[in-house]
């Protein structure tokens, strides 16, 4: 009996390790940061966090010292949390750092959000998550008679979209108004390609660029029949229509 189990014991001596998993090494980056910012005790808060999720160490040095990335007040970056009375802004030094891009989506995912919010300090200094504001894009005006195209866009589009004011009562309520689709960020792409996208395509007719109907499958309702030249002051005027107020975004808690 004894013969036996030392020769179980030699055989998972030797299975053992060929069939072990090796743990995953920690990666890891520097990160630089004023003294104000970590004496508030809000890094020791969100660091460990994100490193016992990551499995990623993050090494803390002083603001003017060389770092992978660095959270400071001075605009630089991507804006990421306020506190202190600023806003703080997370530069990334070297992209290539795998640990480093993990922190960047992570500080900006819900999880990362939430964590932000949930530092409650008995001094109650209050740090919050900063939301992207898109307010700031550029704004494109397209080229075409927009006077027109409203008169146009109202014509063929009104029985369905709220395409302003006046069409608010005779619209359907299902369909987006105008104003709503201008919030997407594919705006003009879905614009410039409606009579491609359902329904649009049982019923429109856009001339040199769509075929006719099929005889067997006339339009289901009365068709809707535009020229290019159409189609461009629609557009002109449909970048000109502000997009629709939806909010404020979720603040997480």
């Amino acid at each position: 009996m004894c013969c036996r189990i030392a020769i179980v014991a030699a055989v998972f001596a030797v299975l053992v390790p060929l069939f072990a998993v090796p743990a995953q090494a920690a990666s890891s980056f520097t990160l630089s940061a004023p003294d104000s910012l970590v004496e508030s005790g809000f890094l020791k808060h969100l660091l460990p966090r994100f490193s016992l999720k990551a499995n990623t160490r993050i090494e803390l040095v002083q603001e003017d010292q060389p770092a992978q990335a660095s959270l400071a007040s001075d605009g630089k970056g991507k804006p990421v949390f306020s506190g202190l009375g600023t806003t703080w802004y997370l530069l990334i030094n070297d992209p290539e750092s795998d640990g480093l891009a993990k922190f960047a989506a992570w500080i900006s995912s819900d999880v990362g959000l939430s964590t932000i919010d949930a530092f409650k300090p008995a001094n109650g200094q209050v740090f919050a998550a900063v939301v992207p504001d898109d307010t700031n894009e550029e704004v494109v005006f397209l080229e075409g008679d927009s006077v027109a195209g409203e008169k146009l866009a109202v014509a063929h589009c009104g029985r369905c979209h709220m395409v302003n004011e006046a069409t608010r009562l005779t619209t359907i309520g299902s369909s987006p108004s105008f104003a709503v689709l201008r919030t997407f960020k594919d705006w003009q792409s879905r614009f410039e390609t409606f009579f491609a996208l359902r329904p649009h395509p049982a019923f429109t007719i856009i001339e040199d660029v769509t075929d006719p109907f099929d005889p067997s499958r006339p339009p289901p309702i009365a068709p809707v029949r535009m020229s290019l030249e159409d189609l461009f002051a629609i557009l002109a005027f449909v970048s000109r229509i502000e997009p629709a107020d939806l909010g404020a975004p979720i603040q997480y808690q």
